[in-house]
């Protein structure tokens, strides 16, 4: 999801400080990607971009399929597909959610939405966990809408680090905060929290140890799974 693989250094009003972990080619085929937005460097980049082009698929909002060519697939919240598995194993199914750029009263864009056009992601099928990618979201009522429409969520993935730019949302936060990640980790019940999108880029204002700090005060810490970057986890769930 959201691949990003270009070297550090400025992209248009952002800026990358560190290199992936691992790099597009480490990665090897991939069946599917999904794109969150593709406005924005910080989710999608110029090798990033390549990398996507090169999957047989790609799943996205309704804007960002019409921008990024024939393979993409753009879905509106709560529709679905399903994505084909070798061995004629049970599909997995990919459904897209709700996202809110930043703040509920920010600023709208042309299409109506705050920052941009975002979707997050709910993955399910027969034997596997049922799995929430939050995407650019900052919004806590999105977050209990899926908790209500999509349960039991066993692992969240959720898109923390505070983004925040000085325009066009006056620096309020674009994405969960770490005090707001914890909350909407105990709307969800969500036996495994992921943290994602908390590090690399200059308009992260909170890192790791602010999510860690939250969840042990909420009293969730014992739900916190935290992946070191570029190697793979396997969570209890």
């Amino acid at each position: 999801m959201d691949p990003t693989f270009d070297a550090p250094g400025p992209h248009a009003h952002l800026t990358k400080t560190a290199a992936a972990a691992v790099s597009a080619s480490a990665v090897g085929p991939v069946d599917a990607v999904l794109i969150s937005h593709d406005e924005h460097a910080d989710n999608l980049d110029n090798d990033g971009r390549r990398f996507a082009s090169s999957a047989p698929m790609i799943i996205t909002h309704p804007g960002a399929a019409r921008r990024l060519g024939p393979q993409a697939r753009g879905l509106d919240p709560w529709q679905a597909v399903q994505l084909p598995t070798a061995d004629a194993k049970p599909a997995v199914s990919i459904q897209a959610v709700p996202a809110v750029h930043g703040p509920a009263d920010g600023e709208r864009d042309a299409t109506g939405n705050v920052t941009c056009e975002v979707i997050g992601f709910v993955l399910s099928g027969e034997g596997i966990p049922t799995v929430y990618l939050s995407g650019d979201n900052a919004s806590l009522a999105v977050v209990a809408d899926v908790a209500k429409r999509v349960s039991p969520i066993d692992v969240a993935v959720l898109f923390i680090g505070a983004a925040r730019v000085a325009a066009p949302q006056g620096g309020r936060a674009l994405t969960l905060t770490s005090e707001r990640a914890a909350a909407a980790a105990e709307v969800l019940g969500a036996k495994v929290v992921i943290p994602a999108h908390v590090d690399g880029w200059a308009h992260f204002t909170e890192g790791i140890t602010d999510v860690v700090r939250a969840f042990d005060d909420a009293g969730l810490a014992g739900v916190l799974a935290r992946a070191p970057l570029g190697e793979w986890i396997i969570p209890a769930v």
